[in-house]
């Protein structure tokens, strides 16, 4: 019986960083979608979400029955509430890469962001797309020090957000209003998805030491 549980918590990990790589490829298209106005990339990640949002739901209702029945204690109980947490994360990040996914859709035929920015937006997709990958393989293997090194990356993402901002608010900037709401809200959403995969990170540092950061 222990072993069968063992083989349940090991799939329940395996089936996240699975997850993990479907969110990672949902914010991939999206920006593919913004920056190149393509409207079936934009439709599919926006039905895609569904999808993300069973298989968090699948993934959860198996962690709470892992709970329910086995009585975890120590690390075993430590990843399983880290699991549910970073279930939390990985389904906000897929609806920040719809949120961008619809405002490509919105702007089109015209890409909603104007063409002086493009280099930064695929900068900030570079960023989160880097940092979802070491959230993947900090999840997969534990790895305490690739979790402390993706703060670091976090601070690029604000830099690369405040440089967008400056850009916005430059006596140069002649797109009006609307566009500069938009690029805004992307901002925020490439930062937001950063954030959340920091957050992954932390979850794993608390599974291994038992410690909040």
């Amino acid at each position: 019986m222990r072993d069968q549980y063992y083989e349940q918590l090991d799939a329940i990990v395996d089936d996240l960083v699975a997850l993990t790589g479907t969110v990672r490829r949902a914010v991939a298209d999206a920006t593919t979608a913004l920056l190149e106005a393509d409207g079936q990339i934009a439709e599919s990640v926006i039905a895609g979400d569904k999808d993300v949002d069973e298989a968090t739901e699948t993934i959860e209702e198996r962690t709470l029955l892992l709970l329910a029945t086995q009585q975890p204690v120590a690390t075993d109980l430590r990843q399983l509430i880290a699991t549910l947490r970073m279930l939390a994360d990985l389904q906000r990040m897929g609806d920040l890469s719809v949120h961008v996914a619809k405002i490509a859709r919105r702007r089109m035929p015209e890409s909603a962001v104007p063409e002086h920015l493009h280099p930064t937006i695929v900068s900030m997709a570079s960023v989160a797309d880097s940092m979802i990958d070491s959230a993947s393989r900090i999840v997969a293997n534990r790895d305490v020090a690739k979790a402390a090194q993706l703060e670091a990356e976090d601070d690029e993402m604000d830099l690369l957000r405040k440089d967008l901002f400056r850009s916005l608010l430059g006596d140069s900037w002649d797109h009006g209003v609307e566009p500069a709401v938009d690029v805004a809200l992307l901002g925020r959403y490439y930062e937001r998805i950063g954030d959340h995969a920091v957050s992954m990170a932390r979850r794993v540092v608390y599974l291994v030491t038992g410690q909040l950061t």
